[in-house]
C-alpha cells in the first residue's frame, strides 16, 4: 500500500485531540511527517506530543518537496489563500468544514485543484461512522415506511468571547460552523440538490454573526427538512426520520467519541427499539477515504459534494438576508 506523506497545518484542538491520532493509527495510509504553526512554541508544542517535525509558518510547510498532502484545520476565512497556495504547490488537502465562506470561492478553489489533477475534500467525518450505514439501510428497507419528514438540531451553549467563531472575517456564525452538519446530513440522505423554502438566522448586533438560525429544506422528492443549529442554545446533537409507519432516531450523531457506543431508536405504533452501535472512529474512517481517493485518483464525487454544500449554504444565507430587508 502507498503511504501518503501528510503534513499539519494548523495546531487547533480538534486536530490535537481527534485527527492527528487517528492519522497516526492509520501508519499503512500515512507517514505523519511535519506539524506547522504560526508560533514557533505551538509547533514545538504539538510536534513534540505527536514526536514529528516542527514547521514554523505555513509556507515553510509547503514549501517541503516531502509531503504529498495536507490536513488543514484553519478557520473558514482562511481557507481560500491557504488551499490555493497548498494547490499551487501541488498537495492534495483534506480541509475541516465550512469548506469556503461563499460558493464562487469554492467553484474556484475547485477549478484550481481540477487543473492540478489534485483531491479537496472537506472534513466531514460524521458520514463515515458506521450508525448511519444502518440509518441508510432501514431507510432503503422503508422500514418505517415512506418518509414524511427529516428533522436535525445541532446546537450548544455559548462559546468562549475570543473563540474565532464570533469573528465574521474568519468565516464565523453557526450556519457555517454547526448548521453545515444538519445541512449536510439532509443533502446526504435525501439528495444533494434541495430547494430552499426558508431561513432564519439571527444576527448577534454586537458581534455581528449569526448566533442561531432555522433552515427548511425540500428534496426533489417532495421530503422536507427541517433544521436548527446554533451557539446560544442547549445542546442538542441529533436527527430523526418521521415515516408513514415509524420514527428513526439517532441521538448521537455527530459527534460521538470513538470509544463510543452510540444508540438508533426506533419508535413504531406497536413497540420502541434501541439498536446499540459498537465504538466506530469516524476520523480514521474518513482518512481512509482521503487516502482511497488520492490512490484511485477518485475525486470528482468529492469536488461535487464540496460545491452542492456551498451552494445550498449560500442559497440559505442569501434567503435569510432577504427576509431580514
Amino acid at each position: 500500500m502507498t503511504k501518503i506523506r501528510i503534513g499539519i497545518m494548523g495546531c487547533a484542538n480538534i486536530a490535537k485531540r481527534m485527527v492527528i491520532p487517528a492519522i497516526k493509527n492509520l501508519p499503512n495510509e500515512f507517514e505523519l511527517s511535519a506539524i506547522s504553526s504560526r508560533t514557533s512554541e505551538k509547533a514545538l508544542k504539538f510536534s513534540k506530543f505527536f514526536n514529528s517535525q516542527p514547521i514554523v509558518g505555513y509556507d515553510n510547510l509547503l514549501d517541503r518537496g516531502d509531503i504529498d498532502a495536507i490536513y488543514m484545520p484553519l478557520p473558514t476565512g482562511l481557507h481560500q489563500e491557504w488551499i490555493s497556495n497548498a494547490l499551487d504547490s501541488g498537495k492534495h488537502v483534506i480541509v475541516e468544514k465550512s469548506f469556503s465562506l461563499n460558493y464562487s470561492s469554492a467553484q474556484r478553489l475547485i477549478e484550481l485543484a481540477k487543473s492540478k489533477g489534485l483531491l479537496l475534500m472537506e472534513n466531514f467525518m460524521f458520514k463515515y461512522h458506521k450508525q448511519h450505514q444502518l440509518v441508510w439501510r432501514y431507510l432503503q428497507n422503508e422500514h418505517i415506511g415512506s418518509l414524511r419528514l427529516f428533522r436535525s438540531q445541532f446546537g450548544f451553549p455559548p462559546l468562549d468571547s475570543s473563540n474565532f467563531r464570533y469573528d465574521p472575517k474568519m468565516g464565523g456564525g453557526a450556519l457555517l460552523d454547526a448548521g453545515a452538519y444538519s445541512i449536510m446530513a439532509s443533502r446526504w440522505f435525501l439528495g444533494c440538490d434541495q430547494k430552499v423554502l426558508n431561513s432564519v438566522l439571527f444576527i448577534d448586533p454586537d458581534r455581528k454573526v449569526d448566533i442561531y438560525g432555522n433552515v427548511t429544506l425540500q428534496s426533489n422528492n417532495g421530503i422536507i427538512s427541517q433544521l436548527s443549529f446554533g451557539f446560544d442554545n442547549f445542546y442538542q446533537c441529533n436527527y430523526e426520520f418521521w415515516g408513514a409507519k415509524g420514527r428513526i432516531r439517532v441521538e448521537k450523531a455527530f459527534t460521538p467519541k470513538p470509544n463510543e457506543v452510540t444508540q438508533i431508536v426506533i419508535e413504531k405504533q406497536e413497540n420502541k427499539t434501541t439498536t446499540n452501535i459498537s465504538p466506530d472512529n469516524h476520523f480514521e474512517n474518513i482518512f481512509k477515504e482521503f487516502h482511497r481517493s488520492i490512490i484511485e485518483k477518485n475525486h470528482e464525487l468529492h469536488y461535487k459534494d464540496i460545491l452542492s454544500q456551498s451552494k445550498t449554504l449560500n442559497e440559505i444565507r442569501e434567503k435569510a438576508l432577504k427576509i431580514q430587508l
